[in-house]
């Protein structure tokens, strides 16, 4: 049974006297979507739910694996991974796209593949990479599907490991790529700022010259907007030039996607536009406090009737800047939540609503360990419930 708790007294804490619609923006992207990780509030959302080919963005799934791997122990940083003739072959000259200019049979490390895919994005060294973890390609793309299906990015899909054109075989949704770099940053923060704030890296060396080949971060953001620190653009004749990216700004940490824009410059524009628009157009309203308790929640047969919801983390409301807003909080759970249950548990919801903006829910977590009911207290409780 679904239970419900109404938080009055917060609900009046917090109430504005005027009613705020959603700021408007317009953008010349085909799709954007944008969501702020303080609140999980949708601030703007444009055909987030169509499918598209991701171009370059695919390798933000190719890194988070690696991160993935890493932060298990299972891939490290300095273990060497070759670059198979094949692969060379396949991946280099003007017609492979963006590459890192490796050479064939050339011993790389995983972290400077890593500065190669996401900096350079270069495709060579995604493919390297790929191979290196999972001795193949496509067997490296089942892994990227199991990942997906874990992350629930129930629109995407992947049939290589750097969103090389493939007749509709790699496919993901704004909303799915927003999914993929929340679970990034929030799962491997350390290697996300290691690797993803790069804003150059050099490797292989000029024809003739033999000058060292240094090239430049894509990520329109980087030095454009404060705070900023990701992710990943894309680029084919296809999809056009599209762009993940994230910023964090007095703790208010935003993710954008725009794609199907017309050019380089145009993908720059848009995305300091937009991502400015999502700072300066909304303020975060604090709520919680980290481990502040919220409510209580019923407990179903154990050895305490109530377990206390604690925020896991700071919570706020999204809100539009310099307006008020009419401001709804409830507590929604599965209840009474059945025993055993641990601390940390995510049992709850905090759900924000206002009248213009979407519904903006916040996991609740347990306080504290709860364990099942003894034999008697059991059949006291069961007593309890016949007679009422």
């Amino acid at each position: 049974m679904r239970k419900l708790l109404i938080i009055s007294a917060l609900t009046s804490a917090i109430a504005f006297p005027a009613v705020a619609a959603a700021p408007p923006f317009e953008t010349a992207a085909k799709v954007a979507y944008m969501v702020d990780l303080s609140s999980g509030a949708t601030l703007y959302a444009k055909d987030a739910d169509v499918r598209m080919p991701p171009a370059s963005m695919a390798k933000m799934m190719t890194v988070h694996i690696a991160f993935n791997l890493i932060k298990k122990g299972e891939l490290k940083l300095q273990q060497n991974c070759e670059v198979r003739p094949e692969t060379w072959k396949q991946w280099h000259g003007p017609a492979a796209g963006s590459t890192m200019f490796l050479s064939p049979g050339e011993q790389v490390s995983v972290e400077n593949l890593l500065h190669g895919v996401v900096t350079l994005s270069g495709n060579d060294a995604s493919v390297v990479l790929a191979e290196c973890i999972s001795g193949t390609e496509p067997a490296f793309a089942n892994l990227m599907n199991q990942e997906a299906q874990r992350l629930h990015m129930t629109n995407s899909h992947f049939g290589n490991s750097n969103g090389w054109p493939d007749n509709g075989v790699t496919y993901v949704t704004a909303r799915d790529l927003a999914t993929l770099a929340r679970a990034t940053i929030e799962t491997t923060p350390d290697l996300y700022k290691r690797f993803y704030t790069q804003t150059s890296f050099t490797w292989g060396k000029t024809m003739g010259g033999n000058q060292p080949i240094e090239q430049g971060n894509r990520n329109p953001l980087l030095g454009r907007v404060p705070g900023a620190d990701g992710l990943k653009t894309g680029h084919t004749d296809e999809a056009g030039y599209g762009f993940t990216g994230s910023a964090e700004q007095n703790g208010r940490r935003l993710i954008m996607v725009v794609a199907g824009l017309p050019s380089f410059n145009a993908r720059i524009e848009e995305s300091v536009k937009f991502m400015n628009w999502g700072f300066h157009a909304w303020k975060a309203q604090p709520l919680f406090k980290a481990n502040q308790k919220v409510a209580d929640a019923q407990v179903q047969l154990g050895g305490a009737t109530h377990v206390p919801l604690l925020a896991p983390q700071d919570i706020a409301v999204t809100l539009p800047a310099g307006l008020g807003a009419n401001v709804k909080v409830k507590v929604v759970y599965d209840g009474p939540i059945k025993a055993p249950i641990k601390k940390g548990q995510h049992v709850a919801d905090l759900v924000v609503s206002t009248p213009d903006t979407p519904p903006q829910t916040m996991p609740l977590v347990a306080g504290e360990d709860v364990g099942q009911a003894g034999f008697f207290t059991r059949i006291w409780l069961g007593f309890k419930s016949l007679f009422g």
